[in-house]
């Protein structure tokens, strides 16, 4: 049975909130449209003790990133309705505070020009789907404490 969240959204999209480890909640941005890949990423990033806040398109990206502050890090797919993740990306480059936000390109995207592309618009890391779970966690570790 699904469980409806705010705003008619199912529950399992919404953000929640998550203690870290130093009781200090530190915040992950993740605009994915696939369910399952948003489901394992969201498990993934409240483990490791974030508070997800999710958008699974580019026009509801566009929308949080106007009214949240900037997160920890972001993860963010490339193939998206209404606006896609280098669109996004920009944007995100372009907004006081998120000029130097680790943003991380999870996509099944694979293709070297893609890669250069979006390393070239600023992401800091790009992930190819299929990834591996303790990959991605290693990723954004590495990149929030830097």
């Amino acid at each position: 049975m699904r469980t409806e969240g705010q705003f008619g959204r199912p529950a399992c999209l919404q953000a929640a909130s998550v203690q870290t480890r130093d009781s200090a909640k530190a915040t992950a941005l993740v605009v994915e449209d696939d369910s399952h890949v948003l489901h394992l990423l969201r498990f993934i990033l409240e483990r490791e003790g974030y508070e997800a806040q999710v958008a699974t398109d580019g026009r509801a990206a566009q929308a949080l990133v106007e009214r949240i502050d900037p997160p920890a890090v972001v993860i963010l797919d490339v193939m998206l309705p209404y606006a896609d993740g280098y669109q996004l990306l920009g944007e995100m480059r372009a907004r006081p505070g998120w000029e130097k936000l680790p943003i991380i390109i999870l996509t099944a995207k694979s293709q070297e020009k893609d890669i250069v592309r979006a390393l070239e618009a600023g992401a800091n890391d790009y992930l190819v789907k299929p990834f591996k779970p303790d990959e991605l966690r290693a990723r954004v570790k590495r990149l929030v404490k830097a």
